[in-house]
């Protein structure tokens, strides 16, 4: 599942691929930007902003989010490509590597100067170099009445945590995920755990809270409904939790270790 030390890794491989080399082809399978052509300009970039992507290409910025299907390839000239070419959205190629962007649930080509008119409302991301703590608990803690869990998954909170880093930290931090944020005593400390967690992850092809990367281990609660809390042998129990502009999220939880 796409969070944002996914997309962090994302953006890592493909600045090593892109950045400092003219494109040879721009390829964009959007009907809205199906007519932009990019060949010639060189890659200044690519950056992550919490789930999202910035490929930053001449005066235009290629803005891209994963959402659950989406994904970067990065090929050899030549290589044959992993998934169906009609997944396709955009292939950036120059004279080393082919890109291909399949099924990105976002896909804008804007001039740089309106960056922030995309990524602009986003909170502290973990993963940035301007990783800012004490603004993530300020964000967090104006939530009030809000579902900690929800208030979690809220990008404009802190970005980059989504639905697996909700579920976990809850559980490490011992708090029931519809307990109110306002009722929450420790927020330094989620957002403090939270940092490390996907900090953790961010060079890891598979991710893990527990410590441990075996199959069927790598997680306290999420994905194991009925399953034994691994603490106290409760069984997990799901439920879903979501608001307003954040769609119904499955949520695990343990009744015993979370209060």
């Amino acid at each position: 599942m796409p969070e944002g030390d996914t997309v962090y890794r994302s953006a890592v491989h493909l600045d090593a691929a892109l950045r400092g080399r003219a494109l040879t082809v721009c390829d964009v399978r959007v009907p809205k930007y199906a007519s932009v052509d990019l060949t010639g300009e060189v890659v200044e970039g690519v950056v992550s902003r919490g789930k999202h992507l910035l490929t930053r290409v001449g005066g235009y910025s290629i803005h891209s989010h994963l959402k659950m299907e989406g994904s970067w390839h990065i090929y050899r000239h030549g290589t044959r490509w992993r998934r169906p070419a009609y997944q396709a959205r955009i292939v950036l190629e120059n004279e080393e590597w082919v890109t291909v962007g399949f099924d990105l649930g976002t896909l804008e080509i804007v001039p740089r100067e309106e960056e922030d008119e995309l990524v602009g409302h986003l909170g502290p991301d973990l993963l940035g170099a301007d990783w800012d703590a004490a603004e993530a608990v300020r964000r967090l803690a104006a939530q009030g009445s809000r579902e900690i869990d929800v208030a979690l998954l809220d990008q404009r909170n802190l970005a980059g945590l989504g639905n697996v880093y909700a579920n976990e930290l809850c559980f490490l931090r011992g708090v029931l995920p519809q307990r109110a944020v306002a009722d929450v005593a420790a927020l330094p400390k989620v957002v403090d755990l939270a940092h490390r967690l996907i900090t953790a992850n961010r060079d890891r092809v598979e991710r893990t809270t527990t410590g441990d990367l075996r199959p069927g281990r790598q997680t306290w609660v999420y994905g194991r409904e009925g399953k034994p809390c691994r603490r106290c042998g409760t069984p997990i129990v799901k439920g879903a939790l979501g608001a307003n502009d954040l769609a119904l999220r499955d949520t695990y939880w343990c009744p015993h270790c979370q209060t």
